[in-house]
């Protein structure tokens, strides 16, 4: 279907005024859909709103994805409606316990799209950072708190980077000393592996 029978299906259907170069700039990424718009455009292209959307980082999206409405996503939440629409505005989730595991469990999250659609990536990449430069027995706390994994798995996952990393360090300043490296690809080498930690991190913790 071309952008302008996309439009007129939106108008014949739902009373939707969308002209053919909206629809356009949705294809391309350049301009998003509203909630109820995307919905339409999914009935008119006859499939459901999810296959529309590229992988899922926020609570709208996944929530979108998994066809549920802010009303019915609250209720199994227990919290209000303009609550949870908060949140989801804001990007940062702030539920309690009880309220993350039905957050998962309603929207099928992963550990890692539970901590993104939480608006805590970098908070994690810090820690993680932190825990390789230093003791990374002291970030298992930390870390259990952000990410919902048991935290002997935390804990493994902590041990085995941090000697990844410890090991990587060794390794490049040997080779620095006989001079068979050029000059800052130490720093390089352990600035790459830092870079990519959460990644890294989620990798280990599925091994």
């Amino acid at each position: 279907m071309a952008p302008g029978h996309v439009a007129y299906g939106l108008g014949a259907q739902y009373g939707l005024r969308i002209s053919a170069e909206t629809v356009a700039a949705w294809e391309r990424g350049l301009a998003l859909p509203t909630e109820y718009e995307l919905t339409a455009l999914a009935g008119v292209l006859w499939c459901a709103p999810g296959e529309l959307l590229t992988a899922a980082r926020t609570l709208r999206e996944h929530r979108v994805a998994r066809e549920l409405t802010a009303d019915e996503l609250a209720g199994r939440l227990g919290m209000s409606a303009s609550a949870y629409l908060r949140i989801e505005e804001a990007g940062r989730w702030r539920g309690n316990e009880r309220q993350s595991a039905a957050l998962s469990e309603a929207l099928g999250l992963s550990p890692a799209a539970f901590v993104t659609v939480s608006g805590r990536d970098e908070e994690l990449a810090e820690l993680l950072r932190s825990a390789m430069t230093t003791r990374w027995q002291a970030y298992v706390r930390p870390v259990a708190k952000l990410a919902p994994l048991d935290r002997a798995l935390i804990q493994g996952a902590l041990e085995r980077l941090h000697s990844d990393y410890q090991a990587l360090m060794v390794s490049t300043l040997s080779w620095s000393s006989t001079g068979t490296e050029r000059a800052g690809a130490t720093g390089d080498s352990g600035r790459a592996f830092l870079a990519g930690i959460v990644e890294r991190f989620w990798e280990t913790t599925q091994l």
